[in-house]
């Protein structure tokens, strides 16, 4: 059996074919949407709005940590623009979700990123796309457990929820051989961001879930640059599988 694991698409729909070729099933950890390109400022929702110079700008002051100063910068750019804010991103997300829906493979299973919109998924599941959060599905004979979303930080992203309903979601899969989720188990060296020099937020639920059940794998994504992609802890091998914006290519599990 041979399964392709992808995370933190953002956006790259035409990565998406290539990376699945040779797979029995297709996994995608979430964060499909594409706001703002930390490389390239003049793409994503915020850089076709704004521009590049003004997202400049955001990423400068995101990068310093200086989230309320973000906020009013954005803020700012919204009150020039006018319109109504909610519609326009929707519109904008809407626009990404068809060309990424529409270039999964099947069979695919996904889970949300904090980035994405998870009340717009359903317009976009099709046949062969199957949407898992707090639940487990076999495949191939191991039992896959899928929790979406990330926990609430000063980014204040779409879909950031709270602790205890992060942990009620993993603890519902019971025991599974592979758990997949969009943010890491709570371990410094999971968390670190070299390139951003902070320390993003893992799952402590994750972690207890690693040491009571004692899956095979732990499989994330959401720390683009992680001071470590792979550790063991235990029995379990936890792997960041990779921010495929950058990279355009799959983590491979077979068995």
């Amino acid at each position: 059996m041979r399964v392709h694991v992808v995370s933190d698409v953002h956006g790259r729909a035409d990565a998406l074919p290539a990376a699945a070729e040779g797979a029995d099933a297709f996994i995608c950890l979430g964060d499909l949407v594409l706001f703002i390109d930390y490389r390239d400022h003049s793409r994503g929702i915020m850089g076709d709005l704004f521009g590049a110079e003004a997202v400049g700008r955001m990423v400068e002051l995101r990068t310093a940590q200086r989230f309320d100063e973000a906020r009013e910068w954005s803020r700012s750019l919204w009150a020039r623009l006018g319109g109504d804010r909610t519609r326009i991103v929707e519109d904008a997300v809407r626009r990404q979700y068809a060309q990424l829906f529409a270039a999964f493979p099947t069979p695919t299973y996904l889970t949300f990123g904090n980035v994405d919109l998870p009340h717009l998924y359903p317009e976009f599941l099709r046949e062969g796309i199957t949407l898992l959060d707090g639940q487990a599905v076999d495949i191939g004979g191991w039992r896959f457990g899928f929790v979406g979303g990330g926990l609430r930080t000063p980014m204040r992203t779409p879909y950031e929820i709270d602790e205890d309903v992060f942990a009620a979601k993993v603890v519902a899969l019971g025991e599974v051989d592979v758990l997949c989720c969009h943010i890491p188990p709570h371990l410094p060296e999971l968390v670190y961001d070299v390139t951003a020099r902070r320390f993003e937020r893992g799952s402590a639920a994750i972690l207890a879930a690693i040491h009571d059940s004692r899956p095979r794998y732990v499989l994330f994504g959401h720390v683009h640059q992680p001071l470590t992609a792979r550790l063991e802890v235990g029995a379990t091998r936890c792997v960041n599988v990779g921010h495929f914006n950058a990279r355009g290519t799959p983590f491979v599990l077979e068995w």
